[in-house]
């Protein structure tokens, strides 16, 4: 993947009437404070922003869903290059407030609720969609899971991350794991820059990365995708451990079961789980006889 610039370093927000400032006025006129438990850090540094943009890869045809729209600061950039943008926003002050900010925008509609309780589809009415949008890192994987698993899936992703899952999302074999299986199922990931905490109010401890996510028309594999997913969930079951002894215990089976299975999807019985690519899974799926009957 070659190395990334962290950006946001070079142009760090300022206070007062600067960007930090801003978004303090805001808050400080809603009677608010980023609430924690909502994992609330809202974007203050614009280069970001046109790097977020340009992964996007907006015209006037594209519908977008944003997730957490919070202030309106990406919301109101997308409002300006997309013909309809879906802004979901589970805190009822900030929609609110958020309605007001987007009334010169009627290309906008902010909809209070929650994303994972939304289908897809509903949302956009069955056109084809984009996500773009800086997440709350606490429900990165269920966020992930709601879109790439749903009938009606995006064509693309672009979304803020923590560095570590970023990473872990479009790792190669030797470093895959089921998280980085799971999405890559459904999609090509590509870390597209990693994010300074400084810009973001308030700072949060980690540094993060902009993930793009090219939507695969369907899996990349030939499995039932539940199925091939709960097999490679027991076969990381003792990561550390040779994919034989691993497998046997996810699986409940005797080694020599899972050896026997890994000789016929031609793969080593003492390779470790990490090292094993998407298509080697599937081979041990196939190999097992999952989805057959």
């Amino acid at each position: 993947m070659g190395l990334l610039t962290v950006v946001g370093d070079s142009q760090r927000p300022g206070r007062g009437r600067g960007p930090v400032g801003q978004v303090r006025g805001v808050l400080h006129r809603l009677g608010r404070r980023p609430v924690k438990g909502l994992g609330q850090h809202f974007l203050v540094d614009t280069g970001v922003l046109q790097h977020i943009l340009s992964a996007a890869e907006l015209g006037p045809q594209d519908v977008v869903v944003e997730v957490g729209p919070g202030l309106g600061v990406l919301t109101r950039a997308l409002a300006h290059r997309a013909g309809r943008v879906v802004a979901v926003e589970l805190d009822a002050s900030l929609a609110e407030a958020l309605r007001g900010e987007m009334a010169p925008f009627p290309q906008v509609e902010v909809v209070l609720g929650d994303i994972l309780h939304m289908p897809p589809a509903a949302l956009v009415a069955g056109a084809a969609y984009k996500v773009v949008a800086n997440i709350p890192y606490y429900i990165t994987s269920p966020i992930l899971h709601h879109f790439l698993k749903a009938e009606h899936r995006p064509q693309l992703m672009v979304i803020m991350v923590q560095r570590e899952v970023a990473e872990a999302i479009a790792a190669p074999p030797g470093k895959l794991g089921v998280l980085g299986i799971s999405v890559q199922l459904y999609a090509r990931p590509q870390v597209v820059a990693y994010v300074s905490p400084r810009s973001f109010y308030p700072a949060p401890r980690v540094e993060s990365g902009l993930l793009r996510l090219e939507v695969l028309p369907r899996p990349a594999v030939d499995v039932e995708p539940e199925d091939f997913l709960n097999l490679v969930g027991a076969g990381f079951a003792a990561p550390r451990k040779q994919l034989r002894n691993s497998l046997a215990q996810g699986l409940g089976v005797e080694p020599a079961a899972a050896v026997e299975a890994l000789r016929r999807a031609d793969i080593s019985p003492e390779r470790r789980p990490q090292t094993l690519s998407l298509e080697e899974w599937a081979r041990v799926w196939g190999a097992l006889g999952r989805g057959r009957g």
